[in-house]
């Protein structure tokens, strides 16, 4: 099930493909996200200490395994018990509802999307919750830079036919950092899809992206570097040039 949709992209019925739409995953695809959870347990434990942030990583692991993704708020409601009366519990509600996801972009992001944008539809694929992931994405400055074009599943790998529903294209181009995801793409739409696969983050340094039935088409050790990759090997031969947009700031 898609959570959030991209705005509707006007008139009655299925719009017209694009020639080419490439869709980022965002955590450790375009920011650090495993700078923000370095972080956020620097704050648990200054808040909670020790035992408290090892019961708070318990519950959020459990919750990752049960959901198939990652909800930062909702092991917070679990940890009320035996912390009612510590004010610095709601105090972490705010550290992470107000965390500066903006210093947490790649470098060379800004210009990437600016570039790519002459001649594709750019947009965000996620997974995650319904409230702090679109904040997330929103406080991070992500969410203008594609001009709201921004979905947000529990499954990636099992929504892409709402996702092409959504974002009808000639040709679609996945960026992602967990190789499983960009095998499960390949999988389903075949040569309607090239797989990117950055390594970064966790997941990139811990997968074995050969070992996937479907190897990515592309690999890169950043994804500023796709503002340097050349069109024909991102999409078929054709399509016009758009203008980009300017650079946040």
């Amino acid at each position: 099930m898609l959570m959030h949709t991209a705005p509707p992209t006007g008139g009655r019925g299925t719009p017209p493909p694009a020639d080419l739409v490439m869709l980022f995953d965002v955590d450790n695809t375009l920011l650090d996200n495993d700078r923000f959870s370095a972080d956020l347990d620097a704050q648990l434990v200054q808040a909670l200490g020790e035992d408290g942030r090892a019961r708070y990583r318990q519950l959020y692991e459990r919750l990752r395994d049960g959901r198939g993704y990652a909800d930062y708020l909702a092991p917070l409601q679990l940890l009320r018990r035996g912390f009612e009366d510590d004010p610095d519990l709601l105090e972490l509600s705010t550290f992470l509802l107000d965390y500066p996801f903006g210093q947490r972009v790649y470098p060379g992001v800004w210009r990437m999307l600016a570039q790519l944008q002459r001649f594709a539809t750019i947009a965000l694929l996620s997974d995650g919750d319904l409230v702090f992931q679109p904040r997330k994405i929103r406080r991070s400055g992500l969410w203008d830079a594609v001009q709201g074009r921004v979905l947000i599943t529990l499954h990636k790998e099992r929504e892409l036919d709402s996702v092409r529903s959504r974002l009808p294209a000639l040709h679609y181009v996945l960026v992602d950092d967990k190789p499983r995801l960009l095998d499960a793409a390949k999988a389903e739409l075949g040569a309607g899809v090239t797989t990117v696969f950055v390594r970064q983050g966790h997941y990139a340094s811990e997968a074995d992206a050969d070992a996937a039935t479907h190897p990515p088409d592309l690999r890169l050790d950043r994804v500023g570097d796709l503002a340097v990759i050349a069109p024909d090997l991102l999409r078929p031969a054709g399509g016009q040039p758009r203008e980009p947009v300017p650079e946040p700031g």
